[in-house]
């Protein structure tokens, strides 16, 4: 199922982000998240919407939107966050995921 959503296998880190269309935290999520990938190597971010995804949304446990699943490259998913992180709560969560990261992107 997490391929159908986005996620690709050996990806080091995927943010799968679910989000509704009427969410302003969805909005902000998005801009943390899209920053985390541009500059944290071996990360990804997947948006999806929650509405058009309810089976994922139901066998996941989505209670709200945004909440963003942190995804390793195997297909687990390690963290998981509801509602709108701060960005040093989603930079804390990539490195604890990812270990030591760099941002030389």
């Amino acid at each position: 199922m997490l391929r159908e959503l986005g996620w690709q296998p050996g990806t080091p880190l995927t943010l799968l982000q679910f989000s509704s269309a009427f969410c302003a935290p969805c909005r902000a999520t998005r801009v943390l998240c899209e920053q985390a990938a541009k500059t944290v190597d071996g990360v990804r971010h997947v948006e999806v919407d929650a509405e058009s995804h309810l089976d994922a949304v139901r066998e996941l446990g989505i209670m709200r939107t945004p909440t963003v699943l942190l995804v390793d490259a195997g297909g687990n998913i390690v963290r998981r966050a509801g509602g709108q992180p701060t960005r040093a709560q989603l930079m804390g969560a990539v490195a604890a995921v990812l270990g030591e990261f760099t941002t030389a992107r």
